[in-house]
């Protein structure tokens, strides 16, 4: 449902608006149910505000500084990102650390990789690889615009949220 017509039915509900004030005779009367009103439209915007956005990023020389989340990146959940299907990274990257029997020899492997590149240089690869490279065969995972041939149903959707980018970037910070 858009705001307009959040705020419109919220209004609106259980009977004609008082005149000048936007709430019901109602909400009005009962305190409680003014602060409850005023918390799920608070709720409802801000899910409206953030729903299908990316947190801002800037690939600046050859990395992006600042991390994606706020949350506490995870290698263990990293790793298992990395070996999931959801992402795929070892179709294509060699990664005999991770355990798995079978990986790709596409891309360059990743061992030592925690070495090599510092975190802000990972995640502008993972965030969108064509802007280093443009014959790049790997998928942009954060970015959305600009990208070809991608089914509807993830059209506007990243393929690892911004926890995810970061979880996979600590794991990878540990392949030294």
């Amino acid at each position: 449902m858009d705001r307009r017509r959040f705020v419109s039915a919220l209004t609106t509900l259980g009977g004609a608006s008082v005149a000048g004030t936007g709430l019901n005779a109602w909400a009005q009367r009962t305190p409680d149910v003014i602060l409850v009103a005023t918390t799920l439209l608070l709720l409802a915007l801000t899910a409206c505000a953030t729903s299908g956005t990316l947190a801002p990023y800037r690939i600046s020389g050859d990395g992006i500084s600042t991390p994606l989340s706020t949350a506490t990146p995870d290698p263990a959940r990293g790793r298992a990102i990395m070996v999931s299907r959801e992402s795929n990274c070892i179709l294509c990257h060699a990664a005999p650390e991770t355990g798995e029997r079978f990986f790709g020899n596409l891309a360059p492997p990743l061992s030592g990789v925690g070495a090599r590149l510092s975190a802000a240089q990972m995640r502008a690869r993972i965030v969108d690889p064509l802007f280093f490279n443009k014959e790049s065969i790997m998928p942009a995972y954060f970015r959305v615009e600009g990208l070809h041939r991608v089914a509807e149903t993830y059209r506007g959707k990243p393929v690892l949220n911004a926890e995810q980018i970061e979880d996979v970037i600590a794991y990878l910070l540990t392949l030294k």
